[in-house]
């Protein structure tokens, strides 16, 4: 199986997304045998580590699917090529889907597929480089903070965070940075903290960075942090192949968050990720599931209209449609 460099560029993101795919056939259509392709956009992060295990433990096969996964640097980055019929399912943070919805782009999430703690050790951190002396959310003001993706989860949550201790959130200066590039942007100097999920806030910790806060646990303990979506054209043309993936989803989840598996799926992220294999071992995994919770969402729209992010609220009833 092809590796994703963890530490280098996801430069051909955008590209793999929305160019062609490389057979006369569109994504779904049925193969030469009885599998049917699909083809799904997700982050290459160890949240990841669930569809890639439970892909080769057969059962998306069992479902008589034979899914291909494609790096998104973010939700939002997948939509368009969603919406063109180059991927079938997208699996990212909520706001892609938001603000699909806000332009009433027929998009719907079908499924959860991540959620953070409510407590304890978390899935995602913002880390200030050691020599930045950023100790604390509040400091975090006037500096330089970096997000995979402006304007989504992690920009509103660490606003959030940083008015919750008493900061000035609307002088952070918010920076695009993918996850993979951070470190490297970390040590240059060229930002001063970063908002990572697993495996980097482990390596950064590691390397001696500091821990600052969990936003979403100070903001909305246990936030949806990934969902899976699609198009109501691909939900109502192809109901089959929607409910086939649901069941695929539901059993793949299922079986990454029991613990008797934890072994296979950390050995998907070994892999498919390029990490040391301690960092592999010890990474904080999500919470694994498929129901969502409609609660936490809205909770995060509205922090997002607060924070000017997003102008209006989604509309939940047509954009939640679970499976």
């Amino acid at each position: 199986m092809k590796k994703v460099m963890a530490l280098g560029l996801v430069a051909a993101t955008a590209i793999a997304l929305t160019g062609c795919t490389d057979s006369d056939a569109s994504p779904s259509d049925q193969t030469d045998g009885e599998l049917r392709q699909v083809r799904v956009a997700a982050l290459p992060i160890t949240e990841t580590a669930a569809l890639w295990g439970g892909i080769k433990a057969g059962l998306f096969e069992k479902h008589g699917l034979q899914v291909e996964v494609l790096p998104a640097q973010g939700g939002a980055q997948a939509i368009p090529a969603l919406l063109n019929g180059d991927i079938d399912f997208a699996i990212g943070q909520p706001f892609g889907p938001f603000r699909a919805d806000l332009q009433d782009l027929g998009v719907v999430v079908i499924g959860n597929y991540a959620s953070s703690y409510a407590e304890g050790d978390d899935i995602n951190a913002v880390v200030a480089s050691a020599k930045s002396g950023i100790k604390r959310p509040a400091e975090l003001a006037g500096k330089r903070v970096s997000v995979n993706s402006l304007g989504a989860a992690g920009d509103v949550t660490i606003m959030a965070a940083v008015e919750k201790d008493g900061g000035d959130p609307s002088s952070i200066k918010f920076v695009e940075v993918a996850f993979p590039d951070v470190p490297a942007q970390l040590e240059a100097g060229n930002i001063d903290a970063a908002w990572v999920p697993e495996p980097f806030v482990t390596q950064l910790k590691s390397r001696g960075d500091t821990f600052i806060v969990a936003p979403y646990q100070a903001v909305v303990p246990g936030l949806t942090t990934l969902t899976t979506f699609t198009t109501t054209k691909k939900a109502e043309s192809d109901a089959k192949l929607v409910d086939d993936f649901t069941a695929a989803m539901k059993e793949t989840l299922t079986w990454a968050q029991d613990s008797a598996n934890e072994a296979a799926v950390r050995q998907a992220i070994k892999d498919n990720l390029e990490l040391p294999e301690p960092v592999a071992d010890s990474v904080k995994l999500p919470a694994f599931g498929w129901e969502l919770d409609r609660a936490s969402m809205q909770a995060l729209a509205e922090l997002a209209q607060k924070y000017k992010v997003l102008d209006n609220q989604p509309n939940f009833d047509r954009l939640i449609q679970q499976r």
